[in-house]
């Protein structure tokens, strides 16, 4: 059985790991990853051609 200070400590640590979801997927990805996603993109397509 929860008690009230239970079932409020639950609820606001839900809340928080809500705000920081939230957060993290409002920063993006950052330009250097795009970068190397695309370098790494153009190095696989080179390569899948002579497999």
């Amino acid at each position: 059985m929860n008690t009230p200070k239970k079932d409020d400590r639950e609820r606001a640590i839900d809340e928080n790991l809500k705000k920081v979801f939230e957060q993290t997927l409002e920063e993006g990805i950052p330009d250097r990853f795009k970068t190397l996603l695309s370098q790494l993109k153009e190095q696989d397509s080179g390569q899948g051609s002579s497999k």
